[in-house]
């Protein structure tokens, strides 16, 4: 009964406007309150600080920080201006363009909004420029910027491997094949959306502009094999990876491209500060409704329903990933991860699921609910850039929408697409 007014009181302080983070820790509070009395608020406050001190967790400000020195320091235009050199001759190559730079930005920022953010800001204009319709531009950066928390590394899997006690580093392996499949997908769905609606080409096929661009991009390339190579080949940690993130993207900024000013440095940082407060009030906070969820073994008794409806494996991912989606219209990837894994851990270790195939799963559906009204955080960033209607560019959206679910079923039901590298690396 207790349970049931918390999760009441907690959406409904949602729907009044208060914010995520407040709204969790007052409902756990109160749970906590009516639970245990005063003595309860003591371990509450204890769990609040315990929450945001994980070690982990200090790669989420590293990795937001390294995504907003990219955008500064030039290395995203860089970007731009090889794959665009690779892939503009083809029709809709802007398009597609606009796919290949989210794929290389994702494995810098772990960051969709800082993907989107870097990006769009270059490509949409230039796509309106070219022909492009704005809902079409807006669509495509807000989908292919979602596949920067499927790519490596991924800030929502450093979340719930932190939560869930599962190798973070596991997790970034998982999402590689899974990542590259929905932006291959994705830029497929650009050409035959090009050829269908005769969009423009951009430039012709020149060998020597490829060799210019590769040139002037060469140290911005090399971000992804110092971050990636140093996290896979065991030399760093993943949090030590983001602060090597951090420290590459500064001094090619710095001293190669030498576009960083000092006051740009500033505003990147209250930037990632900013950002990194709000993730940081929801994980503590979420310790707090942790801490009660335990006490009245909410998670056991989920666990045990479910089982009772579903006791086959395929009708267990049907339904966390139905729950999964329509969580993810109405919160934040962050508030979506804080509020199911402690929920859903116990089910999936009684119905056998891998953690780290769950955490793909969970990630992919944070993907999708980035793109779905009405919360739809990265589809709001795009459509601000592209000044459209989020609605009308939400049915634009539908097909690049339907990659990302086409992606998520079939990492639910072939695991192997998702653990097949996990499985050979370690076994």
């Amino acid at each position: 009964m207790t349970e049931g007014a918390v999760i009441l009181s907690l959406f409904a302080l949602i729907a009044v406007g208060v914010p995520i983070a407040v709204a969790i820790l007052a409902s756990a509070l109160a749970g906590v309150w009516i639970l245990r009395g005063e003595l309860g608020l003591f371990n509450a406050a204890l769990a609040f600080y315990d929450g945001a001190t994980s070690f982990p967790l200090i790669a989420i400000p590293l990795f937001v920080l390294a995504g907003s020195l990219m955008n500064t320091g030039g290395i995203s235009r860089r970007l731009i201006a090889f794959v665009s050199s690779l892939i503009g001759f083809m029709r809709g190559g802007l398009a597609m363009v606009n796919v290949g730079v989210s794929l290389f930005f994702a494995e810098i920022s772990g960051s969709a909004v800082a993907d989107v953010a870097a990006i769009g800001t270059v490509l949409i204009p230039e796509m309106k420029r070219k022909g492009y319709e704005p809902r079409f531009a807006a669509a495509v950066t807000s989908s292919s910027a979602s596949l920067a928390i499927i790519i490596p590394p991924s800030i929502p899997m450093i979340l719930y491997g932190a939560m869930a006690n599962v190798s973070i580093v596991q997790l970034f392996v998982a999402g590689i094949v899974p990542g590259l499949l929905g932006g291959f997908a994705m830029m497929a769905l650009c050409w035959r959306l090009a050829v269908k609606y005769d969009l423009p080409r951009d430039e012709r096929f020149d060998l020597r502009r490829v060799w210019s661009a590769l040139r002037d991009a060469g140290w911005a390339l090399l971000l992804p094999v110092i971050i990636l190579g140093g996290i896979f080949g065991g030399i760093v940690t993943a949090t030590e990876g983001a602060g090597l993130a951090v420290l590459a993207s500064l001094v090619i900024g710095v001293f190669v491209y030498r576009e960083v000013r000092l006051d740009e440095i500033a505003r990147a940082l209250v930037d990632g500060v900013v950002q990194t407060a709000t993730v940081m009030l929801l994980v503590a906070a979420s310790a707090v409704l942790g801490l009660y969820i335990t006490e009245t073994q909410t998670p056991q008794r989920f666990a045990t329903a479910i089982l009772a409806l579903a006791s086959e494996k395929w009708m267990i991912l049907l339904m966390l990933n139905a729950l999964l989606f329509l969580i993810g219209t109405v919160l934040h990837g962050a508030a979506a991860i804080i509020l199911v894994t402690p929920v859903a851990l116990p089910l999936i270790h009684q119905a056998g699921i891998d953690p780290v195939h769950f955490g793909i799963i969970l990630t992919l559906n944070i993907a999708i609910g980035q793109q779905t009204p009405p919360v739809a955080s990265v589809l709001a960033t795009a459509c601000s850039i592209a000044r459209t209607d989020m609605w009308s560019t939400t049915r634009t959206n539908l097909p690049f929408i339907a990659v990302l679910v086409g992606v998520t079923l079939l990492v639910s039901y072939v695991p192997g697409v998702a653990l097949g590298l996990v499985r050979w690396i370690y076994g």
